[in-house]
């Protein structure tokens, strides 16, 4: 098995399930932690959560859970699906769980790109975008439970992560890939973060994934 996905919500696993086998990736989608092994085909499984508002700690222990269950099976790659809005506040949970992630996984950095284009949801300059509008100029600054009142992605996870942020920008993004990722690397070194990369246009993430 290659993808291990864990996602925030049902409706967040259902989108990137069916995105990947759109793409020709053979995926099965699983309501929780299962609590035994199972005898999968698929090349990639996602494993839906309901983890997006929930208090921090329960959302890293039900992500760890996941994420173990997942290398049990033999998943080679990971990937944690969250909003396209980056539904969060301070506390997280968005932080948290990546932490927790990259900790358990021995890593210390990794990419963070909530933009889904095809949804009208990008990056640029590191500022989230919901169509025309900013994130904070958008329906999400009123939202009941994840207000949200900040499109800078850096800011945003920096408030509610432990790590520092780097930006990715759109032309770095534009590059050949080899030379994307050479910048990628030179900015992981020099801030020992967490980069956010841009995404206005959805062939770039395939550069991303590279």
């Amino acid at each position: 098995m290659q993808l291990g996905v864990i996602a925030d919500d049902f409706t967040g696993a259902t989108d990137i399930a069916s995105f990947l086998v759109r793409n020709g990736m053979p995926t099965v989608q699983l309501n929780g932690v299962p609590t035994r092994d199972l005898p999968l085909t698929s090349e990639a499984v996602v494993i839906s959560l309901k983890t997006r508002s929930c208090p921090a700690e329960m959302a890293v222990s039900q992500s760890l859970a996941a994420l173990s269950w997942l290398q049990a099976q033999g998943c080679q790659q990971f990937y944690f699906k969250y909003c396209s809005t980056f539904d969060s506040t301070a506390q997280g949970n968005i932080g948290p769980v990546l932490d927790a992630l990259l900790a358990e996984l021995g890593e210390t950095r990794t990419v963070i790109s909530p933009a889904l284009p095809v949804n009208g949801r990008t990056v640029y300059q590191g500022y989230l975008f919901v169509g025309e509008q900013l994130l904070n100029e958008s329906g999400m600054r009123h939202h009941p439970v994840t207000p949200m009142e900040d499109a800078h992605l850096g800011r945003l996870i920096e408030r509610q992560g432990r790590g520092k942020a780097a930006l990715i920008a759109w032309p770095i993004v534009a590059r050949s890939p080899p030379r994307w990722r050479q910048s990628t690397i030179r900015r992981c070194a020099m801030w020992c973060s967490t980069p956010s990369a841009n995404r206005i246009c959805s062939p770039r993430a395939w550069r991303c994934g590279r």
